[in-house]
Protein backbone atom coordinates (compact mmCIF):
# COMPACT_ATOMS: atom_id res chain seq x y z
CA UNK A 1 0.00 0.00 0.00
CA UNK A 2 2.60 2.29 0.82
CA UNK A 3 4.54 1.93 -2.91
CA UNK A 4 1.16 2.58 -4.68
CA UNK A 5 0.92 5.76 -2.42
CA UNK A 6 4.27 6.80 -3.39
CA UNK A 7 3.64 5.95 -7.03
CA UNK A 8 0.52 8.09 -6.85
CA UNK A 9 2.14 11.01 -5.40
CA UNK A 10 4.54 10.28 -8.32
CA UNK A 11 1.96 10.26 -11.03
CA UNK A 12 0.04 13.46 -8.93
CA UNK A 13 2.74 15.87 -8.15
CA UNK A 14 4.61 18.39 -10.40
CA UNK A 15 7.60 17.90 -8.54
CA UNK A 16 8.41 14.43 -9.33
CA UNK A 17 7.59 14.36 -13.36
CA UNK A 18 9.57 16.24 -15.84
CA UNK A 19 8.25 19.15 -17.60
CA UNK A 20 6.75 17.29 -20.75
CA UNK A 21 3.93 19.92 -21.60
CA UNK A 22 5.22 20.62 -24.57
CA UNK A 23 6.07 17.01 -26.45
CA UNK A 24 3.53 15.50 -28.86
CA UNK A 25 2.42 12.15 -28.82
CA UNK A 26 4.75 11.00 -31.40
CA UNK A 27 7.49 12.68 -29.58
CA UNK A 28 6.58 11.06 -26.72
CA UNK A 29 6.38 7.31 -28.21
CA UNK A 30 9.60 8.05 -29.90
CA UNK A 31 11.38 9.32 -26.13
CA UNK A 32 12.27 12.58 -27.58
CA UNK A 33 11.28 14.39 -25.03
CA UNK A 34 12.55 16.09 -21.75
CA UNK A 35 13.98 13.73 -19.36
CA UNK A 36 13.62 12.77 -16.04
CA UNK A 37 15.68 14.26 -13.56
CA UNK A 38 18.10 11.21 -11.72
CA UNK A 39 16.62 12.04 -8.45
CA UNK A 40 13.28 11.71 -10.08
CA UNK A 41 14.35 8.51 -11.13
CA UNK A 42 15.47 7.17 -8.06
CA UNK A 43 12.13 8.09 -6.13
CA UNK A 44 10.31 6.17 -8.96
CA UNK A 45 12.20 3.30 -8.64
CA UNK A 46 12.29 3.21 -4.65
CA UNK A 47 8.49 3.30 -5.12
CA UNK A 48 8.20 0.58 -7.81
CA UNK A 49 10.39 -1.73 -5.91
CA UNK A 50 8.78 -1.53 -2.87
CA UNK A 51 5.43 -2.14 -4.61
CA UNK A 52 7.28 -5.46 -5.81
CA UNK A 53 8.76 -6.46 -2.36
CA UNK A 54 5.01 -6.27 -0.90
CA UNK A 55 3.47 -8.41 -3.71
CA UNK A 56 6.31 -10.23 -3.52
CA UNK A 57 5.65 -10.98 0.44
CA UNK A 58 2.49 -11.45 -0.76
CA UNK A 59 2.14 -13.77 -3.75
CA UNK A 60 3.52 -16.85 -2.02
CA UNK A 61 1.48 -16.43 0.97
CA UNK A 62 -1.74 -15.62 0.04
CA UNK A 63 -2.45 -19.14 -1.92
CA UNK A 64 -0.48 -21.31 0.64
CA UNK A 65 -2.52 -19.80 3.27
CA UNK A 66 -5.96 -19.79 1.95
CA UNK A 67 -5.30 -24.15 1.56
CA UNK A 68 -4.68 -23.86 5.10
CA UNK A 69 -7.82 -23.36 5.91
CA UNK A 70 -8.93 -26.95 5.29
CA UNK A 71 -8.52 -29.99 6.84
CA UNK A 72 -6.63 -32.49 5.69
CA UNK A 73 -8.50 -35.16 7.39
CA UNK A 74 -11.29 -34.64 6.06
CA UNK A 75 -12.82 -36.80 3.19
CA UNK A 76 -13.45 -34.57 0.63
CA UNK A 77 -9.82 -32.64 1.15
CA UNK A 78 -8.67 -33.16 -1.97
CA UNK A 79 -11.88 -31.88 -3.90
CA UNK A 80 -12.02 -28.84 -1.95
CA UNK A 81 -8.65 -27.78 -2.51
CA UNK A 82 -8.56 -28.15 -6.13
CA UNK A 83 -11.81 -25.98 -6.25
CA UNK A 84 -9.92 -23.44 -3.97
CA UNK A 85 -6.77 -23.08 -6.41
CA UNK A 86 -9.43 -22.35 -9.45
CA UNK A 87 -11.40 -19.95 -7.31
CA UNK A 88 -8.56 -18.19 -5.96
CA UNK A 89 -7.29 -17.86 -9.65
CA UNK A 90 -10.65 -16.88 -10.44
CA UNK A 91 -10.56 -14.11 -7.80
CA UNK A 92 -7.04 -12.93 -9.44
CA UNK A 93 -8.48 -12.92 -12.88
CA UNK A 94 -11.40 -10.63 -11.70
CA UNK A 95 -9.07 -7.80 -10.44
CA UNK A 96 -7.17 -8.20 -13.81
CA UNK A 97 -10.46 -7.54 -15.90
CA UNK A 98 -10.95 -4.47 -13.22
CA UNK A 99 -7.53 -3.19 -13.50
CA UNK A 100 -8.10 -2.86 -17.41
CA UNK A 101 -11.38 -1.90 -17.56
CA UNK A 102 -12.78 0.22 -14.61
CA UNK A 103 -8.99 1.34 -13.26
CA UNK A 104 -8.05 2.19 -17.56
CA UNK A 105 -11.57 4.18 -17.67
CA UNK A 106 -10.56 5.95 -14.40
CA UNK A 107 -7.07 6.63 -16.37
CA UNK A 108 -8.31 8.20 -19.23
CA UNK A 109 -10.98 10.06 -17.68
CA UNK A 110 -9.49 11.48 -15.02
CA UNK A 111 -5.50 10.75 -14.70
CA UNK A 112 -3.01 8.78 -13.66
CA UNK A 113 -3.39 10.11 -10.27
CA UNK A 114 -6.42 9.09 -9.29
CA UNK A 115 -5.97 5.67 -11.30
CA UNK A 116 -3.07 4.98 -9.05
CA UNK A 117 -4.75 6.56 -6.08
CA UNK A 118 -7.86 4.53 -6.41
CA UNK A 119 -5.60 1.32 -6.08
CA UNK A 120 -4.19 2.69 -3.41
CA UNK A 121 -7.39 2.51 -1.36
CA UNK A 122 -8.64 -0.61 -2.68
CA UNK A 123 -5.16 -2.13 -1.39
CA UNK A 124 -5.70 -0.33 2.26
CA UNK A 125 -9.81 -2.09 2.02
CA UNK A 126 -8.42 -5.51 1.35
CA UNK A 127 -6.01 -5.09 4.10
CA UNK A 128 -8.47 -3.65 6.75
CA UNK A 129 -11.30 -6.50 5.67
CA UNK A 130 -8.06 -9.52 6.25
CA UNK A 131 -6.95 -8.12 9.31
CA UNK A 132 -10.82 -7.86 10.50
CA UNK A 133 -10.93 -12.00 9.77
CA UNK A 134 -7.92 -13.03 11.87
CA UNK A 135 -10.19 -14.48 14.73
CA UNK A 136 -11.74 -16.86 12.39
CA UNK A 137 -8.54 -18.07 10.30
CA UNK A 138 -6.54 -21.15 10.86
CA UNK A 139 -3.47 -21.17 11.50
CA UNK A 140 -0.48 -23.82 11.29
CA UNK A 141 2.11 -24.06 13.85
CA UNK A 142 5.31 -21.74 12.77
CA UNK A 143 8.18 -23.97 12.29
CA UNK A 144 10.74 -21.58 11.87
CA UNK A 145 12.77 -20.27 8.93
CA UNK A 146 12.17 -22.79 6.35
CA UNK A 147 15.70 -21.15 4.80
CA UNK A 148 17.75 -21.33 7.95
CA UNK A 149 16.92 -25.30 7.62
CA UNK A 150 18.28 -25.37 4.05
CA UNK A 151 21.14 -23.53 4.92
CA UNK A 152 21.40 -26.13 8.19
CA UNK A 153 21.39 -28.98 5.68
CA UNK A 154 23.92 -27.80 3.04
CA UNK A 155 26.19 -26.89 5.89
CA UNK A 156 26.46 -30.07 7.34
CA UNK A 157 26.03 -32.16 4.24
CA UNK A 158 29.20 -29.89 3.33
CA UNK A 159 31.09 -30.44 6.60
CA UNK A 160 30.68 -34.07 6.40
CA UNK A 161 31.42 -34.60 2.41
CA UNK A 162 34.28 -37.21 3.14
CA UNK A 163 32.35 -39.21 5.30
CA UNK A 164 31.88 -42.72 4.17
CA UNK A 165 28.39 -44.31 4.48
CA UNK A 166 30.22 -47.74 5.37
CA UNK A 167 32.10 -45.77 8.14
CA UNK A 168 33.07 -47.79 11.08
CA UNK A 169 32.14 -44.58 12.74
CA UNK A 170 28.67 -44.05 11.60
CA UNK A 171 25.69 -45.02 13.92
CA UNK A 172 23.41 -44.45 11.56
CA UNK A 173 21.07 -42.10 9.54
CA UNK A 174 20.11 -39.63 12.72
CA UNK A 175 15.96 -38.92 13.35
CA UNK A 176 14.30 -37.84 16.76
CA UNK A 177 12.51 -40.84 18.21
CA UNK A 178 8.60 -40.97 18.64
CA UNK A 179 5.66 -40.07 16.11
CA UNK A 180 6.52 -36.20 15.62
CA UNK A 181 9.14 -34.52 13.92
CA UNK A 182 11.73 -32.08 15.26
CA UNK A 183 10.57 -29.56 12.88
CA UNK A 184 7.02 -28.17 14.37
CA UNK A 185 3.97 -28.25 11.91
CA UNK A 186 5.97 -31.06 9.79
CA UNK A 187 4.89 -34.61 9.98
CA UNK A 188 7.96 -36.90 9.71
CA UNK A 189 9.31 -37.99 6.39
CA UNK A 190 10.49 -41.24 4.92
CA UNK A 191 14.02 -41.57 3.72
CA UNK A 192 14.44 -41.65 -0.12
CA UNK A 193 17.33 -42.37 -2.48
CA UNK A 194 17.40 -39.34 -4.07
CA UNK A 195 20.39 -36.68 -3.76
CA UNK A 196 22.64 -38.86 -1.74
CA UNK A 197 24.73 -36.35 -1.37
CA UNK A 198 22.79 -34.37 0.99
CA UNK A 199 22.10 -37.62 2.71
CA UNK A 200 25.53 -36.67 4.71
CA UNK A 201 23.66 -34.16 6.61
CA UNK A 202 22.25 -36.77 8.61
CA UNK A 203 24.58 -39.41 8.95
CA UNK A 204 25.30 -39.96 12.94
CA UNK A 205 28.91 -40.17 13.73
CA UNK A 206 30.43 -40.97 16.94
CA UNK A 207 32.08 -37.61 16.98
CA UNK A 208 28.94 -35.78 17.19
CA UNK A 209 28.37 -36.78 20.94
CA UNK A 210 25.30 -36.18 22.38
CA UNK A 211 23.60 -32.78 21.33
CA UNK A 212 24.85 -31.95 17.93
CA UNK A 213 25.10 -28.54 16.66
CA UNK A 214 22.31 -28.14 14.14
CA UNK A 215 24.72 -26.95 11.86
CA UNK A 216 26.32 -30.43 12.00
CA UNK A 217 23.82 -32.85 12.28
CA UNK A 218 20.20 -32.90 10.85
CA UNK A 219 17.66 -35.16 11.30
CA UNK A 220 16.78 -37.13 8.00
CA UNK A 221 13.46 -35.16 7.95
CA UNK A 222 14.98 -32.13 7.77
CA UNK A 223 17.25 -33.31 5.05
CA UNK A 224 14.15 -35.19 2.48
CA UNK A 225 12.34 -31.38 3.20
CA UNK A 226 15.75 -30.01 0.89
CA UNK A 227 15.34 -32.86 -1.55
CA UNK A 228 11.51 -32.68 -2.24
CA UNK A 229 12.20 -28.76 -2.74
CA UNK A 230 15.09 -29.65 -5.40
CA UNK A 231 12.73 -32.32 -7.14
CA UNK A 232 9.96 -29.29 -7.54
CA UNK A 233 12.39 -26.91 -8.97
CA UNK A 234 12.17 -28.30 -13.01
CA UNK A 235 8.51 -28.43 -12.72
CA UNK A 236 7.80 -24.68 -12.02
CA UNK A 237 10.78 -23.99 -14.52
CA UNK A 238 9.20 -24.77 -17.13
CA UNK A 239 6.16 -22.67 -16.83
CA UNK A 240 8.99 -19.66 -16.95
CA UNK A 241 7.97 -19.72 -20.77
CA UNK A 242 5.10 -19.07 -20.35
CA UNK A 243 5.50 -16.33 -18.37
CA UNK A 244 7.76 -14.74 -21.13
CA UNK A 245 4.73 -15.22 -24.14
CA UNK A 246 2.50 -13.51 -21.19
CA UNK A 247 4.77 -10.68 -20.62
CA UNK A 248 5.60 -10.42 -24.59
CA UNK A 249 1.44 -10.31 -25.58
CA UNK A 250 1.12 -7.15 -23.24
CA UNK A 251 3.19 -5.56 -25.07
CA UNK A 252 3.39 -6.95 -28.55
CA UNK A 253 -0.02 -7.34 -29.01
CA UNK A 254 -1.05 -4.22 -27.75
CA UNK A 255 1.03 -2.56 -30.59
CA UNK A 256 -0.41 -4.68 -32.62
CA UNK A 257 -4.32 -3.46 -32.11
CA UNK A 258 -2.77 0.28 -32.60
CA UNK A 259 -2.81 -0.76 -36.45
CA UNK A 260 -6.11 -2.74 -35.71
CA UNK A 261 -10.06 -1.33 -36.35
CA UNK A 262 -11.14 -1.64 -32.39
CA UNK A 263 -14.56 -0.84 -32.94
CA UNK A 264 -16.87 -2.92 -31.87
CA UNK A 265 -20.35 -1.61 -33.57
CA UNK A 266 -20.65 2.18 -32.59
CA UNK A 267 -18.39 1.46 -29.44
CA UNK A 268 -14.91 1.92 -29.64
CA UNK A 269 -12.53 0.01 -27.43
CA UNK A 270 -9.54 1.90 -26.31
CA UNK A 271 -6.39 -0.18 -27.14
CA UNK A 272 -4.99 -0.40 -23.72
CA UNK A 273 -8.54 -2.43 -22.69
CA UNK A 274 -7.17 -5.41 -25.47
CA UNK A 275 -5.24 -7.07 -22.27
CA UNK A 276 -8.84 -8.00 -20.61
CA UNK A 277 -10.06 -10.51 -23.15
CA UNK A 278 -7.53 -12.89 -21.57
CA UNK A 279 -8.94 -12.35 -18.42
CA UNK A 280 -12.31 -12.56 -19.62
CA UNK A 281 -11.40 -16.37 -21.49
CA UNK A 282 -10.18 -17.24 -18.20
CA UNK A 283 -12.92 -15.84 -16.39
CA UNK A 284 -15.54 -18.64 -18.64
CA UNK A 285 -13.01 -21.53 -18.62
CA UNK A 286 -12.81 -21.18 -14.98
CA UNK A 287 -16.57 -20.42 -14.88
CA UNK A 288 -17.04 -24.08 -17.06
CA UNK A 289 -14.68 -26.25 -15.68
CA UNK A 290 -16.12 -28.18 -13.54
CA UNK A 291 -19.66 -28.65 -15.40
CA UNK A 292 -17.69 -29.08 -18.66
CA UNK A 293 -13.96 -30.24 -18.87
CA UNK A 294 -13.84 -32.41 -15.15
CA UNK A 295 -16.60 -34.93 -16.58
CA UNK A 296 -15.33 -35.00 -20.32
CA UNK A 297 -11.64 -35.56 -19.32
CA UNK A 298 -12.82 -37.34 -16.46
CA UNK A 299 -14.18 -40.30 -18.61
CA UNK A 300 -10.89 -40.14 -20.62
CA UNK A 301 -8.64 -40.48 -18.05
CA UNK A 302 -10.20 -42.10 -15.17
CA UNK A 303 -8.64 -39.31 -12.83
CA UNK A 304 -11.49 -38.09 -10.38
CA UNK A 305 -10.71 -34.53 -10.76
CA UNK A 306 -10.34 -34.73 -14.80
CA UNK A 307 -6.46 -35.08 -14.81
CA UNK A 308 -3.67 -34.62 -12.51
CA UNK A 309 -1.58 -31.66 -11.68
CA UNK A 310 0.90 -32.39 -13.96
CA UNK A 311 -1.17 -33.05 -16.49
CA UNK A 312 -3.24 -29.96 -16.22
CA UNK A 313 0.16 -27.98 -16.04
CA UNK A 314 1.39 -30.04 -19.31
CA UNK A 315 -2.59 -28.86 -21.27
CA UNK A 316 -1.69 -25.25 -20.49
CA UNK A 317 2.11 -25.36 -21.69
CA UNK A 318 0.68 -27.15 -24.95
CA UNK A 319 -2.01 -24.95 -25.72
CA UNK A 320 0.53 -22.16 -25.38
CA UNK A 321 2.10 -23.07 -28.09
CA UNK A 322 -0.95 -23.01 -30.35
CA UNK A 323 -1.59 -19.38 -29.14
CA UNK A 324 1.75 -18.17 -29.92
CA UNK A 325 1.56 -19.88 -33.39
CA UNK A 326 -1.03 -18.31 -34.31
CA UNK A 327 0.21 -14.59 -33.25
CA UNK A 328 2.90 -15.75 -35.80
CA UNK A 329 0.45 -16.39 -38.55
CA UNK A 330 -1.72 -13.27 -37.63
CA UNK A 331 1.08 -10.84 -37.64
CA UNK A 332 2.35 -12.20 -40.57
CA UNK A 333 -0.63 -11.13 -42.53
CA UNK A 334 -0.96 -7.83 -40.32
CA UNK A 335 1.73 -7.18 -42.14
CA UNK A 336 1.35 -8.07 -45.46
CA UNK A 337 -1.93 -6.05 -45.27
CA UNK A 338 -0.78 -2.88 -43.88
CA UNK A 339 2.30 -2.81 -46.66
CA UNK A 340 -0.29 -4.26 -49.50
CA UNK A 341 -2.77 -1.05 -48.71
CA UNK A 342 0.28 1.41 -48.05
CA UNK A 343 0.43 1.69 -44.21
CA UNK A 344 4.10 1.23 -43.92
CA UNK A 345 4.70 4.23 -42.81
CA UNK A 346 1.53 5.46 -40.56
CA UNK A 347 2.23 2.62 -38.32
CA UNK A 348 0.27 4.33 -35.58
CA UNK A 349 -2.97 4.65 -37.45
CA UNK A 350 -5.48 2.18 -37.61
CA UNK A 351 -6.62 0.20 -40.30
CA UNK A 352 -10.48 0.44 -40.60
CA UNK A 353 -11.20 -2.63 -42.66
CA UNK A 354 -8.97 -5.29 -40.51
CA UNK A 355 -10.37 -6.15 -36.75
CA UNK A 356 -8.36 -6.09 -34.00
CA UNK A 357 -10.60 -9.03 -32.46
CA UNK A 358 -8.68 -11.18 -34.86
CA UNK A 359 -6.13 -10.81 -31.99
CA UNK A 360 -9.07 -12.42 -29.98
CA UNK A 361 -7.66 -15.73 -30.62
CA UNK A 362 -4.48 -15.79 -29.11
CA UNK A 363 -5.88 -13.97 -26.23
CA UNK A 364 -8.28 -16.55 -25.66
CA UNK A 365 -5.68 -19.62 -26.37
CA UNK A 366 -3.15 -18.33 -23.46
CA UNK A 367 -6.02 -17.40 -20.95
CA UNK A 368 -6.68 -21.61 -21.51
CA UNK A 369 -3.37 -22.17 -21.08
CA UNK A 370 -2.75 -19.76 -17.76
CA UNK A 371 -6.12 -21.46 -16.00
CA UNK A 372 -4.49 -25.23 -16.75
CA UNK A 373 -0.81 -24.10 -16.30
CA UNK A 374 -0.78 -21.64 -13.66
CA UNK A 375 -3.99 -23.32 -11.29
CA UNK A 376 -2.66 -26.82 -11.60
CA UNK A 377 0.91 -25.73 -10.39
CA UNK A 378 -0.26 -23.76 -7.53
CA UNK A 379 -1.96 -26.92 -6.27
CA UNK A 380 0.89 -29.17 -7.49
CA UNK A 381 3.59 -27.15 -5.10
CA UNK A 382 1.15 -26.77 -2.56
CA UNK A 383 0.86 -30.55 -1.95
CA UNK A 384 3.67 -31.39 -3.04
CA UNK A 385 5.87 -28.99 -0.76
CA UNK A 386 6.82 -29.97 2.64
CA UNK A 387 4.24 -29.62 5.48
CA UNK A 388 6.53 -26.91 7.20
CA UNK A 389 7.36 -25.03 3.93
CA UNK A 390 3.96 -24.54 2.09
CA UNK A 391 4.99 -20.76 1.29
CA UNK A 392 8.43 -21.90 -0.29
CA UNK A 393 6.47 -24.41 -2.82
CA UNK A 394 3.99 -20.85 -4.16
CA UNK A 395 6.84 -18.95 -3.92
CA UNK A 396 8.42 -21.20 -6.84
CA UNK A 397 5.54 -20.47 -8.64
CA UNK A 398 5.51 -16.05 -8.10
CA UNK A 399 9.72 -17.06 -9.00
CA UNK A 400 8.68 -18.54 -11.98
CA UNK A 401 6.65 -15.35 -13.48
CA UNK A 402 9.29 -13.01 -12.10
CA UNK A 403 11.63 -14.42 -14.18
CA UNK A 404 9.78 -14.62 -17.18
CA UNK A 405 9.58 -10.67 -17.04
CA UNK A 406 13.29 -10.58 -16.52
CA UNK A 407 14.33 -13.00 -19.51
CA UNK A 408 11.81 -11.29 -21.64
CA UNK A 409 13.28 -7.89 -21.14
CA UNK A 410 16.58 -9.68 -21.94
CA UNK A 411 15.32 -11.11 -25.14
CA UNK A 412 14.09 -7.74 -26.36
CA UNK A 413 17.45 -6.64 -25.95
CA UNK A 414 19.08 -9.20 -27.78
CA UNK A 415 16.61 -9.54 -30.62
CA UNK A 416 17.05 -5.69 -30.76
CA UNK A 417 21.18 -5.92 -31.22
CA UNK A 418 21.31 -8.79 -33.06
CA UNK A 419 18.66 -8.46 -35.74
CA UNK A 420 18.63 -4.30 -36.38
CA UNK A 421 21.34 -2.41 -37.66
CA UNK A 422 22.19 1.12 -39.51
CA UNK A 423 20.54 0.08 -42.79
CA UNK A 424 17.60 -2.18 -41.45
CA UNK A 425 14.99 -2.26 -38.77
CA UNK A 426 15.11 -4.67 -36.19
CA UNK A 427 12.31 -7.38 -35.76
CA UNK A 428 10.78 -5.25 -33.14
CA UNK A 429 11.03 -2.53 -34.55
CA UNK A 430 9.37 0.88 -33.01
CA UNK A 431 7.77 0.72 -36.67
CA UNK A 432 5.67 -2.60 -36.35
CA UNK A 433 5.15 -2.51 -40.09
CA UNK A 434 8.38 -2.53 -41.32
CA UNK A 435 9.45 -4.70 -37.69
CA UNK A 436 9.36 -8.49 -38.02
CA UNK A 437 7.37 -9.50 -35.39
CA UNK A 438 5.85 -12.02 -37.08
CA UNK A 439 9.20 -13.95 -36.96
CA UNK A 440 9.89 -12.62 -32.92
CA UNK A 441 6.05 -14.93 -32.67
CA UNK A 442 7.96 -18.20 -34.55
CA UNK A 443 11.13 -17.92 -32.34
CA UNK A 444 8.44 -17.95 -28.86
CA UNK A 445 6.91 -20.83 -30.68
CA UNK A 446 10.32 -22.92 -31.13
CA UNK A 447 11.10 -22.48 -28.10
CA UNK A 448 7.72 -23.33 -26.06
CA UNK A 449 8.32 -26.33 -28.01
CA UNK A 450 11.63 -27.03 -26.30
CA UNK A 451 10.25 -26.68 -22.85
CA UNK A 452 7.17 -28.32 -23.47
CA UNK A 453 9.60 -31.46 -23.98
CA UNK A 454 11.54 -30.65 -21.46
CA UNK A 455 8.42 -30.65 -19.38
CA UNK A 456 7.72 -33.83 -20.45
CA UNK A 457 10.41 -35.41 -19.87
CA UNK A 458 10.62 -33.43 -15.92
CA UNK A 459 6.79 -34.70 -15.29
CA UNK A 460 7.70 -38.53 -16.54
CA UNK A 461 10.36 -38.80 -14.07
CA UNK A 462 8.38 -37.23 -10.96
CA UNK A 463 6.48 -39.22 -8.67
CA UNK A 464 4.14 -37.71 -6.51
CA UNK A 465 4.81 -38.12 -2.59
CA UNK A 466 1.42 -39.28 -2.19
CA UNK A 467 2.82 -42.66 -4.46
CA UNK A 468 6.07 -42.55 -2.63
CA UNK A 469 4.50 -43.03 0.78
CA UNK A 470 2.17 -45.76 -0.54
CA UNK A 471 5.07 -47.76 -1.98
CA UNK A 472 7.20 -46.96 1.34
CA UNK A 473 4.08 -48.62 2.95
CA UNK A 474 4.11 -51.76 1.14
CA UNK A 475 7.60 -52.35 1.44
CA UNK A 476 7.35 -52.04 5.10
CA UNK A 477 4.26 -54.15 5.68
CA UNK A 478 6.33 -57.03 3.46
CA UNK A 479 9.48 -56.49 4.81
CA UNK A 480 7.36 -56.97 8.63
CA UNK A 481 4.88 -59.61 6.95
Amino acid sequence: MEGLTGITLCATMDTFKPNQDQCSQISLLLGNCEPAKSWQMLYLYSVLYLTGFGAAGIRPCVSSFGADQFDETSPDYKSHLDRFFNFFYLSVTIGAIIAFTAVVYIQMELGWGLAFGSLAIAMGISNFVFFLGTPLYRHRLPGGSPLTRVAQVLVAAYRKRKASFSSSELIGLYEVPGKHSAVKGSRKIDHTNDFRCLDKAALQLKEDGVDPSPWRLCTVTQVEEVKILLKLIPVPACTIMLSVVLTEYLTLSVQQAYTLNTHMGHLKLPVTCMPVFPGLSIFLILSLYYSTFVPLSRRITGHPHGASQLQRVGIGLAVSILSVAWAAIFERYRRNYAIKHDYEVSFLTAMPDLSAYWLLIQYCLIGIAEVFCIVGLLEFLYEEAPDAMKSIGSAYAALAGGLGCFIASILNSIIKSVTGSTEKPSWLSQNINTGRFDYFYWLLTVLSVINFCIFLYSAHRYKYRAEQQTVTKIKEELIHG
